[in-house]
């Protein structure tokens, strides 16, 4: 059988620095290396780097095309991909997948598509492939939401999730056109690597957890070590929750030493209750490269602010985590949450906790309810008529407590005492000084790009677009909406 797969484009990327972190889809490289196992043709379009969708499924002529819907902004992406390919290729059998498609299927399910996978794709979507090509029906398979007519229903629960080793290395070389435009900042090429999947902690803000039942499964050891050796010198480490098997994390640690794994640059994520309860872990993975960033959920600058979001943690933690990260080597970046629902005391809290710990490498995301959280169910009757665009986590999606204009500026002022902003203590020279030869367009053109995180008016020209009767209705002009 013949088959395509889309990554599609984010469509909304106005703030933040999306653009700048461009990934491969190494979901899709799982399930094409299954599709392959299984004698399957298939081929990935990125639409990031490769928008007409529509050519690449003329010239194919797949008679299964599975799209991508990591995101809930690229919900509309999503269906407008299955649209082109619809046009070109009318009897295929269209299915979304991804962690946005299986956490809130809702929004996809109308007549552009015949199928959502609800469960891990590279186990779902393989055996799809094999009942179409066998003339078999779908809906004797489990784990999918399955279109018939205009109606749609779930064809049952996936029991048993099988091994990650099952699909033990992603087809890679289904991407290979575009593997020098994957990169991380200025990381360039970057390579994805899995090592476990799923977590068992329950912040509110976060799907994860709830897709996969506060479950945690890891790949084999050897199988990780040979992904390791398979890539090359940028590697950004996509688990949910790095070392949070802290023998195993050992053992994977010292097979890597063992077989004389070591890269140019490395990227984890982790929680810091779990660093300071395991500075062993981060002491023993250190060696692995030259540099070593780690990447931490600091969510809130007091302890209210993280129970609030059932975060699980102490603010404490997130300073001694910091310490002992950066003692050991290791560069420290963050993410803090910004609620709709704060004062002006708020705000200065979080300023000072920055200033007084050093975190100005850290990023300020406003508190989401993202499709298939806790947040989404208990504010889902207010959300009615946002658009999914607006679901970037830079947006805000009702009004808040301090009115739209203070919040944005007071919002705006957070990123300018961030380390992204060029008028303040890091100047473009500084950047520069770093930086190869080289690499100065490319860096001159992502901080050039975030200032606009630093402007109040550019979050007010899309704070009153609103969706009405599917069509985007904007309630002030706005600005490349």
């Amino acid at each position: 059988m013949k088959i395509l797969l889309i990554r599609p484009a984010p469509g909304n990327e106005r703030f933040g620095l999306g653009p700048f972190f461009r990934v491969e889809p190494l979901g899709l490289e799982y399930i094409g290396a299954e599709l392959a196992r299984r004698g399957h043709e298939t081929e990935i379009v990125d639409a990031r780097f490769e928008p007409d969708v529509a050519r690449r499924a003329r010239r194919l002529g797949p008679a299964l095309v599975g799209i991508s819907g990591m995101h809930a902004l690229e919900y509309d992406q999503v269906i407008g991909a299955a649209r082109a390919v619809r046009r070109e290729v009318p009897e295929a059998f269209v299915v979304a997948g991804g962690h946005a498609a299986a956490a809130y299927s809702e929004p996809l399910e109308t007549p552009d598509l015949d199928a959502i996978c609800m469960d891990d794709g590279e186990e779902i979507f393989p055996s799809l492939a094999d009942a179409l090509d066998r003339r078999r029906p779908a809906a004797d398979l489990p784990g999918l939401r399955l279109r018939r007519g205009s109606e749609w229903g779930t064809t049952g629960r996936v029991e048993d999730r099988p091994a990650l080793d099952a699909v033990p290395i992603p087809a890679r070389e289904l991407v290979a056109r575009y593997r020098n435009r994957y990169h991380c900042l200025l990381f360039k090429p970057v390579w994805l690597v899995e090592t476990a999947r799923g977590c068992p902690f329950r912040c509110s803000f976060c799907s994860v957890w709830q897709l996969y039942g506060r479950s945690f499964r890891e790949r084999a050891i050897g199988t990780v070590a040979d992904d390791f050796e398979s890539v090359g010198e940028n590697v950004f480490v996509v688990d949910d929750l790095f070392w949070n098997h802290p023998a195993r994390s050992l053992e994977l640690a010292r097979e890597l030493r063992r077989r004389g794994v070591r890269k140019r640059w490395i990227l984890v994520q982790t929680r810091t209750d779990l660093v300071c309860r395991h500075p062993d872990l981060l002491a023993e993975w250190r060696p692995l490269a030259r540099d070593f960033d780690v990447f931490f959920g600091l969510e809130g600058a007091t302890d209210s602010a993280l129970r609030h979001v059932t975060k699980d943690a102490t603010a404490n933690q997130s300073v001694e985590a910091a310490r002992i990260a950066r003692e050991l080597g290791y560069g420290v970046t963050g993410n803090f949450l910004v609620d709709p629902d704060w004062g002006e005391e708020n705000f200065r809290e979080l300023w000072e906790f920055v200033a007084t710990h050093g975190f100005q490498r850290a990023g300020y995301t406003i508190l989401t309810p993202l499709p298939g959280t806790e947040l989404f169910r208990r504010y889902e009757e207010r959300l009615q008529g946002q658009p999914w665009f607006k679901f970037d986590m830079s947006h805000v999606l009702w009004e808040p407590r301090l009115g739209a204009r203070r919040f944005f500026e007071l919002y705006a002022e957070t990123w300018r005492r961030s380390i992204l902003n060029t008028a303040g203590e890091k100047r473009w020279i500084d950047w520069i000084r770093q930086v190869r030869p080289s690499q100065v367009p490319y860096l001159v053109a992502v901080l050039a790009r975030t200032q606009r995180m630093m402007k109040a008016e550019a979050y007010l020209r899309e704070h009153t677009v609103r969706r009405r009767a599917g069509a985007v209705v904007v309630g002030a002009a706005v600005e490349g909406a």
